[in-house]
This record gives C-alpha cells, sequence and structure tokens, in this order.
C-alpha cells in the first residue's frame, strides 16, 4: 500500500516526546539530543520520501492531470451524523506534502543546532556543560514537530484545531523553558492567552460551519444538501470563514494581535527559529490556504478584507523593525511582516484559475523560501548571541573579523529575504508583488514599498551587527574576544545557506497551485518584466541607503534623524504603543469595568448567598441538637409533650 509507512511521521517524534519527557532526566543529557535528533531525522527522510512518492514515483492522475489527495487513513473518532463526525486521518495534498518538507528539514536543523546552542561554556568557548532542562528541551521540541505535522496533514477542520491548540500549548513550554526568568514566564503567558483569545473565535468558526453546512471536510463539492442548508443562510460561510481566519491571525501574529510574537523572544533561540520559519506562525497561512476554494466561492469579499489587515500589518512590522535595537525582535517584526506578504498573497486572489490564483502558488512559494532563510537568520542571531552573551547591537559591530561563516551566512539570509536575484526570496517575492499589481496597482505599488523596506531594515541589521564599531576592539583588555562557534552550530548554517540559494529555482509551480494544474510561474521571473525590475530597483534603494547610513559605522545621519524625529523613532521603538494600547484595554477597561464588578458579585452574592445557606445550616444543627442528647428523660419529656400537643390540635379540628 502507498503511503503505508507515513503514519509513523506522527508516531516516531511522539514517541520521542514520551520517552525524553518521562525517562529523559535518567538519560545522560547527550544521549536524549541524540534520540531526539535521530528520531526527527528519520522523520524528515520519511518526509523527503513521501515527497518523492507523492509528486514523481505517483505523480498527477492520469485522467485530471490532478495531483490526487490522498487519504493515508481517516478513523472515526466520534460521530453525530453521517457526514457530522470527528475523524483523526493522515491526508496529503500539494501544500501538506510541502509543509512535510518545511516542518522535518527546519526541525532536524533546529535539533542538530541545538546541541551547541543549549551547552555552557567557559571564558574561551569551550563546552563545559550542557544547561538543566536538556532532556525536557528536547521532549517540548519533538512534540511542538509533532503537533505542526499533524496540524497539516489533518483530514478536517476538526483535527487541525485539536492540533492547532497542541502547537500553542508547545509554544507555551518552548517560550517558558528558561522559567526562572521572569521576562520568559511572561512572555510564555502573554502568548499563550492572545492565541487563546484568538482560537476562540476559530472555535466559534468551525461551529458555524458545522452546524450549517453539516461536515468538518475542508471539501464542499461532495456535501450532499448543502445549498438547502445554506438557503436563507449566504451570511453563515463569510461569517464562519473569517472567524476561523481571526484564530489563524492570532498564530501568524497579525495586526493587532501581533503582540505576543516579539516577546516570544525570550525563549530560546533554536525555539524562534521553529516558531517563526516552520510551525506556529505559518499555521495561519496554511488554514487560510486549505480553506482557499471555499474562500473564493463563497466569501472573496472576505478574503479581500485579509489582504488589508495583512498589508497594513506587513507595513506597520516593517516600520517598527527598522529602529529596533535587539535583533531577535528586529527578526521578530521581519517575520511579522513576510507572513503578512504571504497573506496578502492569497487576500488578492479572485479566482480558482488562471491569474485570478497567481497568489496561491506566490503565497505557498514564499512560505517554502522564507522558512528556510528565515531559519538561517534567526540560527545566526544564536550563534552572535552565544559568542557575545547579549542580544542587543550595542554591543556587537566587527564581527566579520572573528565570525566568517557566520557573516557569510547572515549576508546570504539577508539577500534573500531582501528580494535580491539569483536568491530564494527574490522568485518567490516577486510572484507576489506581480499578483497584487493584478488585484490593483495601489495594493502592487504598496507591497513594492514594504519590499523595500525589508532590504533596508534588514541591512541595517547586518551592517550593525557585522561592520559597525566594534564593541569587542574599544576595550579589548576588558572585554572578551569573539569568535566562531562550533560545528554543530554552523554546520546547519551551512546548509540552510545553501537552500536559501537554490530553493527559488524549484519550478514552485509545477507542484502547487490553486487549481491543481502545472503552472511554472516561478521561472518567468528571469524574464525580467517591469514588475521584477521594479522590486529590484526599490529592494537596491533600501540597500542602499542602509549601506550609507550604517555600513561604515561612524555615519551621523542616523543619529540626525533619531534628533530631528525624536516622537516617531521612539514610537516605532515602542512598536507604536499598541502593546500599552492593549495594557490599557485589558487593565483598565475589560479587568477594571467587567472583572472587577463580576468578580464582587462572585464575592459578595453568589459566596454570600451559599455561605448564609452554610451558616443558616449550621445554626440549625446548633439549635437541634439537644434534641439528640442521648438523655431518656429528655426525650420522654419532649415525647410527652408532643403528644399532647398533637392530641389538642386534633381536638381543635375535630370541634
Amino acid at each position: 500500500m502507498e503511503y503505508s509507512y507515513s503514519f509513523l511521521i506522527l508516531l516516531l517524534p511522539f514517541l520521542s516526546f514520551l520517552v525524553l519527557g518521562l525517562a529523559g532526566m535518567k538519560m545522560k543529557k547527550p544521549v536524549a539530543g541524540l534520540i531526539g535528533t535521530l528520531v526527527i531525522g528519520s522523520v524528515f527522510a520519511m518526509s523527503v520520501f513521501t515527497a518523492y512518492e507523492y509528486f514523481f514515483a505517483v505523480g498527477r492522475d492520469a485522467a485530471t492531470g490532478l495531483y490526487p489527495t490522498v487519504t493515508v487513513f481517516n478513523l472515526t473518532w466520534l460521530k453525530f451524523t453521517e457526514l457530522l463526525t470527528f475523524n483523526i486521518g493522515f491526508r496529503l495534498t500539494p501544500i501538506s506534502v510541502m509543509m512535510l518538507i518545511v516542518i522535518t528539514t527546519v526541525s532536524f536543523m533546529v535539533h542538530i543546532y541545538s546541541f551547541g546552542y543549549m551547552a555552557e561554556r567557559d571564558e574561551n568557548y569551550k563546552k563545559e556543560e550542557y544547561e538543566p532542562g536538556f532532556q525536557r528541551f528536547y521532549a517540548y521540541l519533538s512534540l511542538f514537530t509533532m503537533s505542526m505535522l499533524g496540524l497539516v496533514v489533518a483530514t478536517n477542520i476538526f483535527q487541525m484545531y485539536l492540533f492547532w491548540e497542541l502547537v500553542g500549548v508547545c509554544s507555551y513550554l518552548l517560550i517558558g523553558f528558561y522559567y526562572p526568568k521572569h521576562a520568559a514566564v511572561h512572555a510564555s503567558k502573554k502568548a499563550f492567552i492572545v492565541t487563546r483569545f484568538a482560537d476562540l473565535f476559530f472555535l466559534i468558526g468551525i461551529l458555524f460551519y458545522s452546524f450549517y453546512v453539516g461536515t468538518f471536510n475542508y471539501d464542499l463539492s461532495a456535501t450532499p444538501g448543502l445549498q438547502s442548508n445554506l438557503a436563507g443562510a449566504a451570511w453563515v460561510l463569510p461569517m464562519a470563514l473569517f472567524m476561523m481566519f481571526i484564530g489563524g491571525a492570532g498564530k501568524s501574529a497579525m495586526f493587532p494581535l501581533h503582540i505576543w510574537l516579539p516577546d516570544a523572544m525570550e525563549g530560546p533561540t533554536p525555539v524562534s527559529a521553529l516558531i517563526h520559519a516552520a510551525t506556529m506562525v505559518v499555521a495561519g497561512v496554511y488554514q487560510v490556504a486549505s480553506l482557499f476554494p471555499i474562500w473564493v466561492e463563497y466569501a472573496p469579499n472576505q478574503l479581500h478584507w485579509v489582504a488589508y489587515i495583512a498589508a497594513f500589518t506587513a507595513f506597520y512590522a516593517a516600520a517598527v523593525a527598522c529602529c529596533q535595537r535587539d535583533i531577535k525582535r528586529g527578526l521578530a517584526f521581519s517575520t511579522i511582516s513576510q507572513i503578512a506578504y504571504m497573506l496578502v498573497a492569497l487576500g488578492v486572489c479572485t479566482a480558482v484559475e488562471g491569474e485570478g490564483g497567481v497568489g496561491y502558488m506566490a503565497s505557498m512559494f514564499h512560505l517554502f523560501t522564507h522558512a528556510m532563510f528565515k531559519a538561517l537568520l534567526f540560527l545566526c542571531s544564536g550563534a552572535i548571541i552565544v559568542i557575545i552573551g547579549s542580544n542587543f547591537k550595542e554591543y556587537m559591530g566587527g564581527l566579520h573579523k572573528y565570525m566568517p561563516i557566520t557573516n557569510i551566512c547572515f549576508l546570504i539570509g539577508t539577500i534573500a529575504i531582501s528580494g535580491f536575484f539569483p536568491l530564494a526570496g527574490f522568485f518567490s517575492k516577486d510572484e507576489i508583488v506581480d499578483a497584487c499589481f493584478h488585484y490593483s496597482p495601489f495594493m502592487g505599488y504598496f507591497m513594492t514599498l514594504v519590499s523595500g523596506m525589508t532590504a533596508f531594515y534588514m541591512f541595517r541589521l547586518y551592517y550593525v551587527i557585522f561592520w559597525g564599531n566594534s564593541y569587542y576592539e574599544a576595550d579589548p583588555e576588558h572585554r572578551r574576544k569573539p569568535a566562531e562557534v562550533p560545528f554543530f552550530m554552523w554546520g546547519p548554517l551551512v546548509f540552510l545557506a545553501v537552500v536559501s540559494c537554490f530553493a527559488g529555482w524549484i519550478p514552485f509551480g509545477h507542484f502547487v497551485s490553486a487549481d491543481g494544474h502545472s503552472e511554472d510561474i516561478a521561472l518567468q521571473s528571469l524574464h525580467f518584466g517591469p514588475t521584477a525590475w521594479m522590486s529590484l530597483c526599490v529592494a537596491f534603494i533600501g540597500f542602499g541607503l542602509a549601506t550609507w547610513m550604517y555600513a561604515k559605522g561612524t555615519n551621523p545621519v542616523p543619529d540626525m534623524l533619531q534628533r530631528r524625529m525624536p516622537r516617531l523613532h521612539k514610537a516605532a521603538l515602542n512598536r507604536f504603543y499598541i502593546d500599552d494600547a492593549w495594557q490599557f484595554v485589558t487593565h483598565k477597561i475589560v479587568f477594571g469595568l467587567f472583572s472587577k464588578p463580576i468578580a464582587w458579585f462572585d464575592r459578595r452574592v453568589i459566596d454570600g448567598t451559599f455561605n448564609f445557606m452554610a451558616w443558616g445550616t449550621q445554626e440549625a444543627g446548633e439549635t437541634i441538637r439537644p434534641w439528640q442528647s442521648g438523655d431518656v428523660r429528655s426525650y420522654a419529656v419532649w415525647f410527652l409533650t408532643g403528644t399532647v400537643a398533637l392530641t389538642l390540635v386534633l381536638l381543635a379540628i375535630a370541634l
């Protein structure tokens, strides 16, 4: 049977989690890490083989010319009606197979990289011992990987939701991995609460969808009685889909639900790479892509709302990234902007077929390429932080002399995300801008502007870290000399750098497209049409500005701009006070106007009522306690008194 082994893709990382979670503390730390890494390596190999078998060995259906949707297994968990059932299964589609490659590739690199990152070092950067909780860390990584894999191979929306919530739990555990740090605990709670708030809308959307449609399935074409179910309720699917998108906006950190993602940088850097490149933040994009035919047919206007929300988010995050001092938070806002790019590409689609569906392919292509170079950039930042001991750019500068491999890899990631030919980001980002121009000139020019901002803030970050004034050389006698990271860390960097160089040359449209037919659109960028030239020119402008302002490290222009526009700079540095606005809404309005009155009512009325009932019962018991004293003479008195009283009452009634 084809794909009969595929259940192991979910089972093996889950078993790894159980073994490391239950018995990991009894193992030596390297053994625990080796088990987790070998398991994910095996899952990576199976995912690559699955992709080969799906796209090449089996290939397209001869009759339809489409890659088939393969349901490897689909077990009924709960059954309400013939259509409305809770199933757990394993489903292969072009985008789910693509996601298997993305998730397992990044996760495997993160597992290898963590051997170097999670080691404590002496003053000469020699490894001394692995950090406390090393086994727990690898157990969480296994569960995180399994959760995202289960999400992308789900056979129905409810299974997606189950693994969606499991992804949220894993992010909570990993962001708060350094739980002795207050900031890490705060960040993990913030991520959990914000995403749970958004997931409430996802659940409500699923309930509306299932109640009116009668199924949890992605495909409505084979749903009997659909039109009769929706008769007089045309608003249901648009509302249900948009509610589900709100859940996706929380996971993918769209404005204004983005506030958790920058703070999530308190977790270990390998976790940041996994969250940003392959797991949590792409879940919202995958959700919209999975339901894309339903969006286009039943809720096209709401799909365009997604594009507008994402376009604003892309611009906002890029503006904030231009002023960040913390390199991981700068990359976090970069991720928000790039994920927004993917959702814009989906939102500007007007049809499944033809040019109206170009954005679908472009979005999935950018998801694929972005995962590689964003994982590369985060792992490079982790290497820098390990050596420098700080996230802030003031403690860096001049590192190209001391970390040559990291320098080259970070530069490759920067060029790729900026959209320069011939690296991966050029192909996927150019297709997104092209799809935006097909939708409207305004959207095309707007996203082109954001593309230029991307080049500016990424090269700003690169120059400040590697070519700015050296923190070490300013006082070499009292500061530790930087050095290159060990092989376990730079090996994954080199691998991801190579992938970032060549991933754009994959004929992605042949494998993934909106209508399933082959579209070798990615290679059309080689024709260098007007859109490609304009994107390159804008990227060169951003690169030129960053080079002029930051390459030498002594240019007075950045400080002059900061002095002339202090309010704008301070606002961008503080994320335009969106976090403060949420604090005001939650603490002053929600807590002050709603939670405190409800708490008062709960304590005074609800608790007071039951406390009164308990007090009354106790007092009544104390009152009648003498009736059960055990004194026979007392019982005789009460008996005679009662008999006389009863006799008198009966006589009174008789008379």
